[in-house]
């Protein structure tokens, strides 16, 4: 097979300084596990539009569509604010995941033992947790049409469209199933079927995706408002949830700071499979481009780095590689090693960028050599 190829856009803010230490990453695969990718890196958001006046050239999105997978860091900041809607660093982000189909965003939401207390939830409702958000991400309420904001009778009204079709409904839905089967088989699909047609017909769809492909995935449904208010009783109850663009965004970050640690956690974007079999996938940390602290050695590069290991699970069948490199983080964790944005009333051992990196590359070689 050919080697597995990968475009890194970093991006900007501390994008850069964080996805040094994934290149970083990147290469101990390569020389201690025989794990080798083709590594190119291009520009995105505000760094491209420094250099070529847009977000993101045709050139750099043709690119996009013809790796494996995409890793970026961050986009956006104050430097930019004032250019025009149409080509602030943001766009670049959009475009890619538009032209590339990107339909599918997987957030998991994971609560590493060391973190437990940094929760807003007690120890023992949040630790353990493991969960995934598998949200909608090309359709809904954020691109229905018509829209806008109009006048009627003397007064502006505001409008958007909540709207499905069974197809894209279908192949969330299918996401959500197959991500299912490589967990703990469980799938609860939430929205609002008792006051939206959208939702009517999404409990639907996915129920008889369920019965002709996947009958031997566990499936719930559960209305998203009751689905918000379990997810702060018990959210361990939860292994996949499925759900439209709208509810997946704000159940996504409600249960991203349930681990109290939002700023740790990674993200997949997947499309539909391309020629060799792999999913078009954009893979990138919550956290933006945080640029008060960009240039000073102070980001937390976890997220950054999950990142990838959700690359090596979904894009590249390396499960155990994906287990090997989050087990060198939760190590690391436990030693109780900490970038700034991490340090609680409990202490711990400051680092920076580079000195976090340096410990999970220790991690991972000694478990390799123990």
């Amino acid at each position: 097979m050919s080697t597995p190829s990968l475009l890194i856009l970093p991006g900007d803010g501390i994008g850069p300084e964080v996805m040094a230490e994934v290149r970083r990453v990147i290469d101990w695969f390569g020389a201690r596990r025989g794990l080798a990718f083709d590594v190119t890196e291009d520009l995105v958001g505000g760094a491209a539009w420094d250099v070529h006046g847009t977000p993101l050239t045709d050139a750099t999105m043709e690119a996009a569509q013809g790796v494996d997978a995409v890793l970026l860091g961050a986009v956006g900041g104050p430097k930019y604010d004032d250019l025009d809607f149409s080509v602030k660093p943001e766009r670049g982000l959009l475009r890619l995941r538009k032209e590339m189909d990107l339909f599918a965003n997987l957030r998991p939401a994971q609560c590493f033992d060391a973190l437990a207390d940094f929760s807003s939830l007690k120890r023992d409702v949040v630790a353990g947790l493991d969960i995934m958000i598998v949200r909608e991400l090309t359709s809904g309420v954020y691109f229905g049409e018509p829209r806008g904001i109009v006048t009627e009778n003397n007064e502006r009204v505001g409008i958007n469209t909540q709207r499905y079709t069974e197809s894209e409904i279908a192949r969330v839905a299918r996401s959500a199933f197959e991500l299912a089967r490589r967990r703990d088989n469980r799938v609860c699909s939430m929205e609002k079927a008792n006051v939206m047609e959208s939702g009517v017909l999404w409990r639907q769809v996915v129920t008889e995706v369920h019965a002709a492909e996947y009958p031997d995935v566990e499936l719930s449904h559960m209305y998203a408002d009751a689905g918000a208010m379990q997810l702060t009783r018990w959210p361990r109850q939860f292994d996949v949830i499925v759900t439209d663009n709208l509810f997946g965004d704000l159940l996504s970050d409600l249960a991203a700071m349930l681990t109290g640690s939002l700023g740790m956690l990674p993200s997949a974007s997947l499309g539909a499979p391309m020629a060799n079999g792999r999913p078009k996938a954009l893979y990138e940390p919550v956290h933006g481009s945080a640029p008060d602290i960009a240039g000073q050695g102070k980001a937390n590069p976890i997220a950054c780095i999950l990142s990838f290991a959700m690359a090596l699970r979904y894009s590249f069948d390396q499960g155990a590689e994906a287990d090997r490199l989050e087990g060198a983080v939760q190590a690391v964790l436990a030693q109780g090693l900490r970038t700034p944005d991490l340090m609680g009333p409990e202490g711990g051992t400051p680092v920076g960028t580079r000195g976090m990196g340096d410990a999970i590359l220790a991690a991972l070689d000694a478990a390799l050599e123990g």
